[in-house]
């Protein structure tokens, strides 16, 4: 190996190594002040009841990732299946959620057109592009473009984590929109921040302060922490830690019944159906696996409930 490729070399290996303690973002965050801790007793006793929140889940674009990255291949329920990795054609969603006196709010962001279609003028470095495979995005629909049919003034931001492709709508949120992540989310570290924190930064630049969620643990011991966003019942943040280190789901109470979004607690249909986490995309599987059979159990509890996941329908 020559000089010159040995220096590069080096210089990226110590990056890492100094890195391996990068947070997720050099985003400045603040403590939220939105949600009331409850338990899982009193979410669970509204449940069943038809609630106030209209729910438009939609699909920005049409993708295709590793599956050894969306499901642990070395569970064994994938080994009695065979799996093996592949090319899996998943989904980016954004959920809109409208309130009758909140207004308009959205889980997740989807993927702005601008993003989809020029990455690397949006601000998404090359090593990300190259990881991550944008290329093989199709759009069906921007954010922007979304928000724009929804005709309403949005109010708010609740992203159920940090990665990128649930970011990726950002550069279409107006700067004053506030954002909510769950605790910890933004100084959550990990080797990968070495490659990824310049883009999350350049897809935040420009927002406001990150609002962190303020969990309790749960009394009931059912989950990590659970909040009444609105303080009415209606929407519920519930703590779901392993994924990343802030990681959260939302319960939705809409006039049709409750709806369960998951976010990348579960990637696909059939981790779902099996009770497999995600694979090499998860930080802590052992976590992830725990919140898992936890949202499970209350879906279990309460058969009405729809299930949302984060890449799949």
């Amino acid at each position: 190996m020559t000089r010159s490729a040995i220096v590069p070399t080096a210089l990226m290996f110590t990056s890492l190594l100094g890195c391996a303690g990068c947070a997720s973002t050099s985003h400045p965050t603040v403590a939220s002040r939105l949600g009331k801790v409850v338990s899982a007793e009193e979410m669970e006793a509204l449940l069943d009841r038809p609630g106030p929140v209209e729910i438009r889940t939609i699909a920005t674009v049409d993708w295709s990732v590793s599956l050894g990255g969306l499901l642990n291949l070395d569970s064994p329920a994938a080994k009695e299946a065979k799996l093996e990795d592949r090319d899996e054609p998943i989904q980016i969603y954004t959920h809109f959620l409208t309130h009758p006196t909140r207004g308009l709010h959205l889980v997740d962001t989807g993927v702005s057109r601008k993003l989809a279609e020029d990455p690397g003028a949006a601000g998404v470095g090359w090593m990300v592009r190259m990881g991550m495979h944008l290329d093989r995005m199709k759009i069906r629909i921007g954010t922007g473009e979304a928000l724009a049919e929804a005709k309403a003034p949005l109010h708010g931001v609740l992203l159920t984590h940090l990665h990128i492709d649930h970011i990726t709508g950002m550069p279409d949120i107006p700067a004053a929109t506030p954002v909510y992540t769950g605790p910890a989310e933004a100084g959550d570290a990990h080797w990968f921040n070495f490659v990824v924190r310049g883009t999350t930064d350049r897809l935040l630049e420009g927002k406001g302060p990150l609002e962190e969620l303020q969990f309790s643990p749960d009394v009931s011991g059912r989950f990590e922490g659970i909040l009444d966003l609105f303080g009415d019942g209606s929407v519920f943040a519930i703590r779901s830690t392993g994924h990343t280190e802030g990681s959260v789901a939302y319960v939705v109470r809409t006039p049709s019944g409750p709806v369960l979004l998951a976010g990348d607690t579960c990637h696909t249909r059939w981790g779902w159906e099996h009770g497999v986490e995600p694979g090499s995309f998860t930080v802590d599987r052992a976590k992830n696996l725990k919140n898992l059979r936890a949202l499970k159990d209350l879906v279990a509890r309460h058969p009405g409930m729809a299930v949302r996941l984060g890449h799949q329908p």
